[in-house]
């Protein structure tokens, strides 16, 4: 038999996620997956895992899980308190909780999503190839909620010896480095010079479909309707209020507001990361 988690506190938004579904675009299914995805492939390499292996993705306020057997975790992502039946334990390392005990991953201090892997992988039922839950499409399984139950695999390798893992910290300013998007001439070259020289800001309505931003509003030159066309992930859309937001992993695979940029994608860990109010800066290259 295997292990199991069962989740004590949900927190605010906790799923389970790995790298994704690929390739189904055209079947209008989002990628998904890990927002943070150097985060999810470090915290699996610490226990030996596959870098890809499906991990819980907690949301600025943690979660609590108990095991029904001894297992061994890694807390990284997001910096929080970690404590294991309420003794301070490693965050960003190996740490064996027994079975019975109570692992809680506490409020992020610095940064948005915490990773919890652990040894063997989180064994929710594959869709379309990935674990992950994607919160548009309701793929995958559900966010946990109180009292869920997760299963564990069972561990392929053993546990690597311990190393110095280097965690990156959340950005002080977002730098969003872009390529013209499809639909630039749109927009007038006024509203391309705000793009890149404007002061935006993280708002609070974003989430794992888009990070949106506050700011000066972008001006169109073409105000007809768009019709829907394909959306890849890092795409810069501008809806009516004229503010951009940037796709994340569960975003939608078409729309019908023009995109004036594409942001890379190695940039996008760094917005898992980004807390409301965040400098944002767009750059051309």
């Amino acid at each position: 038999m295997t292990a199991k988690l069962t989740t004590v506190r949900s927190g605010a938004l906790t799923t389970v996620q790995d790298s994704g579904r690929r390739g189904h675009a055209h079947l209008g299914v989002p990628r998904s997956g890990a927002l943070d995805a150097p985060a999810m492939r470090l915290a699996n390499r610490l226990l030996g895992n596959d870098p890809d292996a499906a991990v819980l993705e907690t949301t600025l306020t943690g979660c609590t899980l108990q095991p029904d057997r001894a297992l061994t975790v890694v807390v990284g992502g997001a910096h929080c308190p970690v404590t294991v039946d309420g003794r301070p334990a490693a965050w960003g390392a190996p740490v064996r909780v027994p079975a019975g005990a109570v692992l809680n991953v506490g409020t992020a201090t610095a940064g948005v999503r915490s990773y919890v892997a652990v040894r063997g992988g989180i064994a929710a039922d594959p869709v379309l190839g990935s674990r992950s839950t994607d919160l548009l499409s309701g793929l995958g399984p559900q966010p946990l909620r109180d009292g869920d139950v997760v299963p564990v695999g069972t561990p392929a390798r053993p546990v690597p010896p311990p190393v110095a893992a280097p965690w990156p910290g959340p950005p002080a300013e977002l730098v969003l480095p872009v390529r013209l998007g499809p639909r630039v001439d749109w927009f007038t070259p006024a509203a391309l010079r705000t793009l890149t020289s404007a002061a935006y800001h993280v708002s609070p309505h974003s989430n794992r479909i888009g990070l949106r931003t506050e700011g000066p509003p972008l001006e169109r030159a073409l105000t007809g309707e768009l019709p829907s066309e394909g959306m890849v992930l890092g795409a810069v859309q501008v809806p009516p209020d004229g503010r951009p937001v940037i796709f994340l992993h569960d975003h939608p695979t078409t729309g019908g507001y023009p995109v004036i940029a594409v942001v890379a994608e190695p940039a996008l860990a760094a917005a898992a990361q980004a807390s409301v109010g965040t400098p944002v800066r767009f750059t051309l290259g």
